[in-house]
């Protein structure tokens, strides 16, 4: 029997595959070495293919499967494009599975383990952590754009043709009646997830208080749906890496590294500013709330890995509930949380939004003072609620502020050129903090049980 490579040993040809890889990409910028450029990242491919088959990890092959999409991507553009309707695929499987996902966590939750009464202390938990996260992050957005000042210097285009949803600001009162459903069937179809949690937590409340002969086998029959879609979301999941590979191939060849140099500037802000928040944020809330960061890491690591892949946080929220449920969280918590969190706990989008909109105005040579940035940030704070699932979801609430302190719209378009590449890191932040969010809410509700082992 063949011994296995020593685990430093595979660390070491990892790191080295991901740093070739990395330097073919960036030395691709330069025409002359373009022969070199090639062999580079064919020799990170080749050093990381062998321990990729060794593993059955999902984790492993969708960042195997990232690579060989911004490989095809560079080399094959056209043909990268054309894959983009594997990720869709995914996608569609995905929101398909969702609501029924939510829907009979939540009930089961809450009519089946008698939870009735903590649900009105998680929501009002769930509120304060995400109120709190995501300020902090626009705050450190803000902080993060005035020390760099990545967008002072640069030359705004004459115009931009690009499509963007039409915008329009939302008043509180508007934000606050779009959360509760009309038409549950209509919320599905719409894709409105925190709608449909709030039926969930409606009609669980109203089947809680049954007599337990009438509740029972419509309890028994929403749980034999939970167990079911969550065995649908492993089905699912194989495809996850052939899906994280198109939608980074799409990327790549529909952008170009090229296009990337004039916000090279922003991106690496915006990636610097995520990692800061992840150090001085996410890992001390984890630490005062007695949560063991590396099992939370490996619990949560799959589902990141999928949200920054197709910049999507709706295509990790099935398998982040499963992961959140093995690490210890309950059920019905999860359900709850996590889906809310999609509305409510977008840190990342939020750290990016200040970023953004503050780009924006040094591009347009507007000078804020720290009265009228701190008003920028209240009103984007406010109108950013509720967004989710709207595409570009980040662009359409700059487009909806910005008049209001001069900023001009080819200001924000400009974003479009550099949007999906941050729009990747920002996602996995959002699968982050939501993850943490129902960990940790879970654990202010002594719900937490660690002692189950993750699965391999």
């Amino acid at each position: 029997m063949t011994p296995k490579p020593a685990r430093p040993l595979v660390r070491v040809l990892t790191a080295a595959a991901l740093l070739l890889f990395a330097a073919g990409l960036i030395a691709t910028l330069l025409p002359v070495l373009a022969h070199w450029t090639v062999a580079l990242r064919w020799a990170g491919f080749a050093l990381f293919l062998p321990f990729a088959f060794r593993r059955r990890s999902l984790l492993v092959w969708t960042f195997f499967a990232m690579l060989a999409g911004a490989e095809l991507g560079v080399d094959a553009p056209q043909l990268a494009v054309q894959g983009h309707f594997l990720g869709d695929i995914f996608l569609r499987l995905i929101r398909m599975i969702v609501a029924p996902l939510i829907f009979g966590g939540i009930v089961t939750g809450i009519a089946g383990h008698s939870e009735l009464k903590g649900v009105g202390r998680v929501a009002l938990k769930s509120i304060l952590f995400f109120e709190v996260a995501t300020t902090l992050g626009i705050i450190l957005g803000a902080v993060a754009i005035n020390l760099t000042h990545a967008g002072v210097g640069v030359t705004l285009p004459v115009s931009i043709d690009a499509a963007t949803p039409a915008a329009h600001a939302q008043n509180w009162q508007q934000i606050l009646m779009n959360i509760f459903p009309e038409n549950i069937a209509l919320a599905v179809a719409q894709n409105q997830i925190l709608q449909v949690a709030i039926f969930a937590l409606l009609f669980g409340t109203a089947l809680a208080t049954l007599p337990e002969p009438r509740r029972a086998p419509l309890v028994t029959v929403l749980q034999s749906l939970t167990e079911t879609m969550f065995r649908l979301t492993r089905i699912i999941m194989v495809m996850a890496p052939v899906a994280a590979g198109a939608a980074l191939a799409y990327t790549v060849g529909s952008m170009g590294v090229a296009t990337l140099l004039p916000l090279a500037k922003l991106a690496a802000t915006c990636y610097a500013a995520l990692v800061v928040f992840a150090l001085l944020v996410l890992a001390p809330i984890l630490f005062f709330a007695r949560i063991p960061v590396r099992r939370f890491a490996a619990a949560i690591a799959e589902p990141t890995a999928i949200g920054f892949a197709t910049a999507s946080s709706e295509a990790a929220l099935p398998l982040a509930m499963e992961r959140m449920e093995e690490f210890g969280v309950p059920r019905w918590i999860v359900a709850f949380v996590i889906p809310t969190g999609y509305s409510f706990n977008l840190t990342g989008s939020s750290l990016y939004l200040s970023m953004a909109a503050l780009f924006a105005a040094q591009a347009a040579g507007l000078h804020l003072s720290l009265g009228q940035q701190i008003y920028l940030l209240a009103t984007l704070m406010l109108t950013s609620k509720g967004i989710a699932g709207v595409p570009r979801a980040t662009l359409v609430t700059l487009m909806a502020v910005a008049p209001s302190f001069q900023i001009p719209a080819t200001a924000v378009l400009m974003l479009l050129g550099v949007d999906t590449l941050m729009d990747m890191g920002r996602t996995a932040m959002n699968v982050i903090g939501n993850g943490m969010a129902a960990a940790v809410v879970s654990r202010w509700e002594g719900e937490l049980n660690l002692a189950q082992d993750l699965p391999s």
